[in-house]
Parts: structure tokens; sequence; C-alpha cells
């Protein structure tokens, strides 16, 4: 089976994006690599959109620009991320299927994640990853981020950061999707280079 790492900067973008439109449904695009046959870095993350229930013209345009963005860094999309205006919600909506069935046509191991608002609110690892099993997606099998789990993060302390990042630094607001960059063209919702952090000390 696969392993993943996801990188802090991956889970502090995907987490802002979520804690910034906290009433909406969110949505967004995983890049990273295959270190090996079975292994997977989860880099960084890219933030789609907030006004979303369909496929629409949006998410493919957001998806492509968001391929060629990761073709620039070397890397691939790798995943997708979506978070629920309900904090208890952790379904992986119809949606969300097909657009990670979208991605995993060109990177085989593409992971689904949805993000726990209750355990994001905690300080607590807030991923609940999804796998595809025949013609669905299904929550990985074990409990993700426990010591037997395939999914691991590049710091334990990435929860706790980003959490202090949310409610101290208010550093989410500085954060744009593609839906904002959309309503101003000034908004460089691919890089978010003011949403980027240290990595913290295990």
């Amino acid at each position: 089976m696969t392993s993943y790492t996801i990188y802090h900067q991956a889970y502090v973008k995907l987490a802002l994006h979520a804690a910034k439109y906290p009433h909406s449904r969110v949505n967004g695009v995983l890049l990273g690599k295959s270190t090996m046959s079975d292994a997977v870095d989860v880099i960084d993350a890219v933030p789609l959109l907030h006004h979303w229930t369909s496929l629409s013209p949006s998410m493919e345009i957001g998806l492509d620009l968001a391929r060629n963005h990761a073709q620039t860094l070397g890397l691939s999309v790798v995943g997708y991320y979506q978070a629920s205006e309900r904090v208890d919600d952790t379904t992986l909506v119809p949606v969300g299927e097909r657009v990670a069935e979208a991605v995993r046509k060109s990177f085989p191991q593409t992971v689904a994640f949805v993000v726990d608002g209750v355990k994001l609110a905690a300080g607590e690892p807030a991923l609940i990853p999804y796998l595809p099993s025949g013609t669905s997606w299904r929550p990985a099998p074990l409990s993700a981020f426990s010591p037997s789990s395939n999914f691991k993060l590049q710091s334990t302390a990435t929860p706790t950061r980003t959490l202090d990042l949310i409610r101290n630094s208010n550093l989410h607001y500085k954060l744009g999707d593609f839906d904002d960059h959309l309503e101003d063209v000034s908004i460089d919702w691919l890089k978010n280079v003011e949403c980027k952090d240290d990595v913290p000390a295990v």
C-alpha cells in the first residue's frame, strides 16, 4: 500500500482555505511527487474554489492551471481536498469523487482528503484520507496519522502550529483561491507566498 507524507506547507494552505470560508464548501488540489514506487510526498496545496456545487467551467479551468503550475515546479497534481460548511461533515461528496478520479487518470496514486473541522479547531491532525475502491472512494481503512498508518505529517507540530496561524495570526485572510482571483486578478492563488510558514520542529 502506498504511503503518503503531508508536508507542512500543504497542510497549512488547505487548512487556511477551510478557515477563511467556514460557511462555504471549499476545495483544491495537492501538488507533490512519487519518491519511490510506493511513497508519495504531498508538498503543496493550491486552493481552487469556495463557490461550487458541480463540475463547473471554473473548476475545470482552475484544475488545468494548477496542473500547469505543478509542471513548472517539477511536480504533479497528486491529490484533491475539500472542506464542508459543516464542521462535522467528513464525507467526500460525489463532485469531489469525480475530481479525484480525474486527477487519478494522470497520477494513479491519487489521494483525496476531507478536512475534519472539529479536529482542525482542536489542533489535531484534521485530514480524513479517501482512496479509490472499485468505482467509488472510501475512507482509508486505518486511523490516519496513527503510528501504524500509511499517512504521516512532515512535522507532528503542524496541526497546533496551523491553529495558531489561524487564531492568533489571522493568516487565513491572506490566502486567495481561484474564485478570489477571478474577482481580483492581482491575487496569486497558485503560490500564495504570504501564507508560507517555516516547518515547526517536531
